[in-house]
């Protein structure tokens, strides 16, 4: 059985993870760069989830502070001034949290999710079939008939502008941005906070992403998106994998046999003192 040693992986994600402090970001252009390296990384840190942040790669392995004038929070500004530059996509998309994906890894996550052809046709077809809500619909409609528009331009177009309708609202958003259907892409100076965001519908705002995305196989896909965690993450248990993504046991487990069987991965790994059988990149791996 291949074994992997506890250091050895904690020093590979130091550096992955760009959490040795010899590593850590220092400019936005940096942090364009640790996402495209990475593939995928979350905004803040997520707790019981496995993956890189930009929080942490820059403010180092702490609680993320309340107070505003933390250097860390650089963070929320490079966010912030890149959303419209289309140098990644920012969203909830990874286990709903807010996440930025590499542009070059994003038609194999648009591959998996329920864009299946015309995006305006799959919404009428998939809220008619009862696998989209009313809301989210509606949502979408305003959009798409509107153009961008802020966080309160949108809730009164998509009639959930009332108090009561702020809970349907915000669900709504966060099933399209899950769905990878919108996405945020600038900040208005409106409301009481004079902070928005400014939303869109992915396939505008990223044209040429179906036809990127129409050619993967939810196999491929699967197989792109395991080894690019598994090249941050060094290893992984199967279960915290399919935790993380919410995929279904059987794909991933395809996956890992046929990246078993190319000699991609190492299945069935001893981690040091833990139970449960690992994956890991085999170059981390003694036999």
């Amino acid at each position: 059985m291949p074994f992997l040693r506890t250091d050895v992986l904690n020093s590979y994600r130091a550096t992955t993870f760009r959490t040795d402090p010899h590593l850590r970001l220092k400019s936005r252009e940096e942090a364009v760069v640790f996402v495209n390296q990475s593939g995928f990384i979350f905004f803040w840190p997520a707790k019981d989830l496995l993956l890189p942040s930009l929080w942490k790669a820059t403010a180092g392995d702490r609680p993320v502070p309340d107070a505003h004038d933390d250097p860390g929070h650089i963070t929320w500004d490079w966010k912030d001034s890149l959303l419209s530059s289309r140098v990644w996509y920012y969203g909830r998309v990874i286990h709903n949290r807010n996440a930025m994906v590499c542009l070059c890894d994003l038609p194999y996550f648009y591959a998996l999710s329920p864009n299946y052809g015309d995006p305006e046709q799959d919404v009428i077809e998939q809220y008619e079939a009862g696998q989209l809500t009313q809301e989210a619909r509606w949502v979408f409609d305003a959009l798409l008939r509107e153009g961008p528009l802020d966080t309160i331009q949108l809730k009164r177009a998509a009639h959930l502008n009332s108090l009561e309708s702020d809970g349907r609202f915000n669900r709504a958003i966060n099933e399209l941005q899950m769905q990878f259907r919108l996405l945020p892409i600038g900040i208005a100076r409106v409301g009481a906070w004079r902070y928005a965001f400014i939303y869109e519908l992915s396939h505008r705002h990223f044209p040429n992403l179906l036809e990127a995305a129409r050619s993967i196989s939810d196999s491929s896909a699967y197989q792109h998106i395991l080894m690019r965690y598994l090249k941050m993450a060094g290893a992984a248990r199967p279960q915290d994998i399919a935790r993380l993504f919410r995929w279904h046991k059987q794909p991933l487990e395809q996956a890992i046999i046929h990246l078993a069987a190319s000699g991609n991965l190492k299945n069935q790994v001893k981690l040091e003192n833990q139970n449960d059988p690992w994956i890991s990149l085999p170059e981390l791996c003694t036999e």
